[in-house]
């Protein structure tokens, strides 16, 4: 028998063929554009979902399984402290005001309980380890709600930390086997606007956010450290070229949630709340924080925030789904808002960057006012949702 003829067209049709069915199997995501537009109030859609699903439902392309790969199951349910969500750190705690994440290639962070003022230790299967246990008064939102490490932390193993105390809001530094040392104190304490919250900025200075002590008059009186932003060394001393030798960076503030720096630009936003709407601004030093730059209706709890690759993200004590905005020039935001719901987790106040950017940590607060399961309070993980770029191609 005479051997087949080759077909040149037809091993030609066959490759494209085979090109055209590999192109369409990568999945090769298109992530929108985003046009330009204003800040500006925005009456969001939040929905607050329930704990049953299965995990966080990313917005964006769907992506196909690689070659071979069976499909993810979701995990099952936690037993107990047990959690097989593989996004967890750290399972069992008191509700979660604040984290920290430390300097390292290893995903190690500190976990702030606000009512209990333990300060721990997480790791990914590794049980939760006590810093500190620090004297905190919970009472009107208060106790411990803010943390910041120190700009030197790889020498000095130094943390900073807001607290109520009996008598007054402060902040304080705490070393490793001493007692904390206060930093500044006196900030004013009240029934109700006393939690606070830390960050570090690119020139190593602490940023304390205050809330009004329940009396927005404070917060417009320049001589009163309650409704503020303030900006000290860490020693407490007005920082380096603050307005006016002032400690006070803006003034206004009721109940601030969350403060976040952009890495790439250093602006620096904050959230705050309202009876009626939550705000985010963005800080203008030595200006009056004015209109705020989003807002959302309903008091839906704005609390910790992140800026990643170019979005601001916020979280919500209400259970609503994570908020990300793209961030424009001069104070604009890019295209629309993307909600991430996580159901899954419930309700979330404390939010941390990883050191590399690339990773969210968020902890819950579900046993004050959410649906509790056995493994909460829980630290978890949450890669970036929307990929490089944050898609303004």
């Amino acid at each position: 028998m005479r051997p087949p003829v080759p077909n040149p067209a037809g091993r030609r049709r066959a490759i494209s063929v085979l090109l055209a069915a590999a192109t369409l199997l990568c999945g090769c995501s298109v992530t929108p554009t985003f046009p330009d537009r204003g800040a500006g109030p925005f009456h969001a859609k939040l929905e607050i979902g329930s704990q049953a699903e299965p995990g966080p439902e990313i917005p964006g392309p769907a992506r196909p399984p690689g070659p071979g790969a069976p499909g993810r199951l979701p995990p099952g349910p936690p037993r107990g402290c047990t959690d097989p969500d593989p996004q967890v750190v750290a399972t069992c705690l008191e509700p979660i005001s604040a984290l920290v994440v430390l300097p390292g290639s290893a995903p190690v962070g500190l976990a702030a309980e606000r009512t209990t003022g333990r300060i721990l230790q997480v790791r990914r299967q590794r049980p939760n380890q006590e810093i500190a246990a620090l004297a905190v008064d919970p009472a009107g939102d208060g106790g411990l709600t803010g943390l910041a490490l120190s700009p030197s932390y790889a020498e000095d193993e130094l943390i900073y930390a807001y607290i109520t105390t009996s008598v007054d809001n402060r902040v304080v530094r705490i070393a490793p086997g001493d007692i904390p040392k206060p930093v500044l104190v006196g900030i004013p304490r009240g029934p109700t606007g006393n939690a606070g919250a830390l960050a570090v900025d690119s020139h190593g200075m602490l940023l304390v956010a205050t809330g009004d002590a329940g009396n927005p008059a404070a917060a417009e009186d320049p001589r009163s450290l309650a409704g503020k932003v303030l900006r000290i060394d860490t020693f407490g001393h007005p920082a380096p070229g603050n307005p006016g030798g002032s400690p006070v960076l803006v003034s206004g503030l009721r109940a601030p949630g969350g403060l976040c720096i952009d890495p790439l630009t250093n602006e620096l936003w904050i959230t705050d709340r309202e009876p009626d709407h939550d705000l985010l601004h963005r800080v203008r030093p030595g200006r009056p924080l004015g209109r705020a730059a989003w807002t959302w209706p309903g008091g839906t709890g704005a609390a910790g925030c992140v800026v990643m690759l170019g979005r601001i993200q916020v979280a919500f004590t209400s259970g609503a789904p994570m908020f990300a905005l793209g961030i424009g020039p001069g104070g604009t935001f890019i295209g629309p808002p993307l909600q991430i719901p996580l159901e899954h987790y419930g309700h979330i106040a404390a939010a941390a960057l990883s050191p590399d950017g690339q990773m969210m940590w968020l902890g819950t607060v579900n046993k004050t006012g959410g649906r509790p399961i056995s493994s909460d309070e829980r630290v978890f993980l949450l890669p970036d949702p929307v990929g490089p770029g944050g898609g303004q191609d």
